[in-house]
């Protein structure tokens, strides 16, 4: 059809939209025939009968690809003013300007097919509307794509080459460097690489990140970070950044390549997926050097991945700061399943519980077990001195020995910062006095540079001399008192209470496998099945503690006190004489209630509770008359006296 035929008047009513877009800035930049070319379409317009002032330029997408229309605001745009028909004409001057994508392309077909709107290319003027104009169309949509498959193929190819020979060159983490062959090696900064050899130390010895991070805070050492410009500033380490650390494979000396997988949503965002190490195109362990080995790494994520998990994996979790000693090694009796950690703040303290309530939880079940923490550490506890009194003594120089060590390191870091800042600060004072003094912005500009440096070089100095004095009271009273009465006695050690729990717990760690806790309420007592590292198998017996029923109830042996002395005194006469033999009612177990005593009133209560025979049926069952009974058999109160 002659393409005058197929521009007709109620198209010119409309406007001509004209869309422009280049995939790159570079493009935008580089390629101006191209935009030229695609401004050029105006003319076309204009030649088909369009008035200067319909044509709309829409040209707000320069730089954008069109693998998608979600982050083009240009192109839905365009979508929207064609569907409320405002369009007549919609002009690109290939069809992978408006769309790399088929399926956005169908879509603006169907649109314009919907609202009359002619699409005019390079080549000519369609009719969406019309089937062999639709069919061309949709058929340069595809290869449009196909194109832009076609193109992605051929660079990803020629990357994946070069990523098969480890070649291809990645952007690196902080702390490795491309030296002049283009080689990977550790960062000549002495002070970046120490710190991260001391990152990775202290979480070898910690098994946690975020135990790290909090040394880390707590010795006020910092962590290089690489900006984009290369330049390397150090921050406080943050948990993301030692997680990024410890999963990064190049650290240990791999080469790796396509460990995450980037998708994006039906939004237009980007999702990342990690993949597994199998599917990794390229990981080739000893590429470069390390600061950890290949087996450390692995290690490592293990560790990571322990610590991630719930409560399968609380065993070999890393020791808390709760007072419960069984953290993760508590095994119910009943179930076999672990038992949890409750804690409770009761009489001003913090108590701890096992309890098993997985089924409770679930499937509503009733709970399986609730055990008192207390007795139960304290069993463990005594035991454990016992088995550790032979190792006390290279216990407490190991722990010396690590201390000793890692605040050696920290001040070494320290020392570090401050050949930096001196370096700095002499190159700043090199700088403002090569400066002509007459120039006084430039020699003001560098006095004031020159300045900040000697600031934070004696921040610097003041930072270690804090650190310093820190560490040098712990090692020589708190720390050194503590080793020494630890060498001297362990159970002293043990039963410290300034011992963090987690120190316990640690050592506890190394010793026991698990303990089996089996409650038997009827005979008011725990049974501890523990079991050592070693195999050998050990059953404690602890006794439950009382509930506060329990604690105020009188002893069975005065309530068979009371019963005897029944037969022959009455109350006031039994009350007497159980303060005499300096029994004590239940109720003095109540605060403030110590100083209780047996009144007749209490004997009275006790004998109504547990039900014993009264003063009076005892004498009935003995013969004994009342006065009615007497005046009936004429025996008066005196005889009767004197009868008994």
């Amino acid at each position: 059809m002659n393409v005058h035929l197929k521009v007709q008047p109620h198209h010119l009513e409309r406007g001509a939209y004209l869309y422009i877009r280049q995939s790159s800035m570079r493009q935008v930049v580089e390629n101006v025939e191209s935009a030229r070319r695609q401004y050029a379409l105006r003319g076309r317009a204009v030649a088909l009968g369009w008035r200067d002032e319909q044509i709309i330029v829409i040209d707000n997408d320069q730089g954008e690809s069109g693998a998608s229309a979600a982050w083009r605001e240009g192109f839905q745009r365009l979508v929207s003013d064609v569907g409320m028909g405002h369009a007549g004409i919609v002009m690109g001057l290939e069809v992978s300007r408006l769309a790399r994508n088929n399926a956005d392309w169908q879509r603006l077909l169907e649109i314009c097919a919907l609202a009359d709107t002619l699409i005019l290319d390079e080549d000519g003027v369609y009719d969406p509307a019309s089937f062999n104009d639709r069919l061309l169309l949709g058929l340069k949509g595809t290869m449009s794509e196909a194109e832009l498959h076609v193109i992605k193929a051929r660079l990803r190819g020629g990357i994946l080459n070069k990523v098969r020979r480890g070649e291809f060159r990645c952007l690196l983490p902080t702390g490795l460097v491309y030296d002049h062959f283009g080689h990977v090696t550790l960062d000549p900064d002495m002070q970046v690489r120490e710190t991260i050899i001391h990152f990775f130390e202290m979480f070898s010895r910690l098994e946690s990140a975020s135990q790290t991070v909090k040394v880390f805070r707590n010795e006020g050492l910092l962590f290089p970070s690489r900006l984009h410009n290369g330049d390397t500033l150090f921050r406080p380490l943050t948990a993301s950044t030692a997680m990024r650390v410890l999963n990064n494979p190049r650290y240990a000396g791999a080469y790796t390549y396509g460990r995450r997988q980037f998708r994006r949503t039906i939004d237009g965002k980007k999702t990342l997926r990690a993949r597994d190490i199998d599917d990794w195109p390229a990981c080739m362990p000893d590429a470069h050097p390390g600061y950890i080995s290949w087996e450390r790494h692995q290690e490592n994520l293990k560790i990571l991945k322990a610590n991630g998990r719930g409560f399968e994996a609380a065993r070999a979790s890393i020791p808390r700061e709760g007072p419960a000693l069984l953290q993760g090694r508590a095994v119910c009796g009943q179930c076999g399943n672990h038992l949890r950690v409750r804690y409770a703040a009761r009489r001003g303290r913090q108590e701890a519980w096992y309890i098993c309530n997985r089924d409770h939880i679930y499937r509503g079940e009733p709970m399986c077990q609730s055990i008192a923490g207390p007795p139960v550490d304290e069993a463990i506890g005594m035991l454990i001195a016992e088995q550790m009194t032979p190792a006390a003594v290279e216990l407490a120089l190991d722990v010396r020995k690590e201390i000793q060590a890692r605040h050696e390191e920290a001040d070494r870091l320290r020392c570090r910062a401050i050949e930096r800042a001196q370096t700095e600060a002499d190159l700043a004072q090199r700088r403002f006095m090569l400066v002509d003094p007459n120039n006084r912005l430039v020699a003001d500009t560098l006095e004031g540079e020159w300045n900040e440096k000697l600031r934070i070089l004696a921040n610097a100095r003041e930072e270690r001399e804090r650190g310093r004095e820190h560490d040098q009271f712990i090692l020589d009273k708190a720390v050194h008192e503590r080793l020494v009465a630890m060498t001297a006695d362990f159970n002293e050690l043990w039963k410290d209470p300034d011992t963090p729990s987690r120190e316990r717990k640690r050592l506890l760690a190394h010793i026991i496998e698990d303990v089996t806790l089996l409650k038997l309420p009827a005979e008011g007592t725990t049974k501890l099945h523990v079991r050592f590292k070693g195999g050998k198998i050990q059953t404690l017996t602890t006794m439950n503690p009382q509930s506060s029923a329990q604690q105020i109830k009188t002893k069975p042996n005065i309530v068979e006190l009371i019963d005897k002395l029944l037969d022959d005194y009455i109350y006031p006469e039994i009350a007497e004489i159980l303060n005499e033999q300096g029994h004590r009612p239940g109720g003095t177990a109540r605060r403030g209630c110590h100083d209780a005593r047996f009144t007749p009133l209490k004997v009275a209560y006790l004998i109504h509770e547990y039900k014993l025979q009264s003063r009076y049926d005892r004498l009935r069952q003995r013969g004994m008359l009342t006065r009615q009974e007497a005046a009936v058999l004429r025996v008066s109160l005196i005889s009767g006296q004197r009868f008994r």
